[in-house]
């Protein structure tokens, strides 16, 4: 016999009955936890971490930090993936440095290598000018965008 068929008279709830109303003010248990009126459940929020101002968190010159490459590192007629800190840098003619996003323009894939004259992306074949970032080779069909670099006598680092 189930618990529905059961008729025990007035007042005498089923099992099912019974079960259900438990689970439902375990639940309302589990929710008052999760909050109070003011959000937070009543407790104080944690301070977190102290921070004190200690200047330089990379404790030396930030201007050396910031530094990607030696102009010595550039070859003249070629250049430089820096992915990580987001930037082609070129040297199209002697002392001449360029920046240039690392983003091919055709679909999203990081560009490879600075060969022959243009920065190449690898995963469809695109080509960029190491002057001026324009195409050279499709698929891609938008230059590069220029990055702000700066030179400052043998570092180069973003502007």
């Amino acid at each position: 016999m189930s618990d529905e068929q059961v008729s025990a008279g007035p007042g005498v709830r089923s099992r099912r009955a019974v079960l259900t109303g438990a689970g439902a003010v375990g639940a309302a248990v589990v929710l008052a936890a999760c909050g109070g009126e003011d959000g937070d459940g009543g407790a104080a929020p944690s301070p977190g971490p102290q921070i004190t101002n200690t200047g330089d968190a990379g404790g030396g010159d930030r201007e050396g930090a910031q530094s990607l490459a030696r102009t010595t590192d550039i070859p003249v007629g070629g250049g430089a993936v820096f992915a990580a800190q987001g930037v082609v840098i070129t040297q199209p003619t002697a002392g001449d440095f360029k920046g240039f996003d690392p983003v091919c323009t055709h679909q999203g894939c990081p560009v490879s290598n600075v060969d022959g004259g243009t920065i190449n992306c690898t995963c469809h074949g695109s080509k960029f000018s190491i002057e001026d970032g324009s195409v050279t080779a499709g698929p891609a069909t938008t230059p590069l965008p220029a990055k702000n670099i700066k030179v400052d006598g043998d570092q180069i680092a973003l502007a």
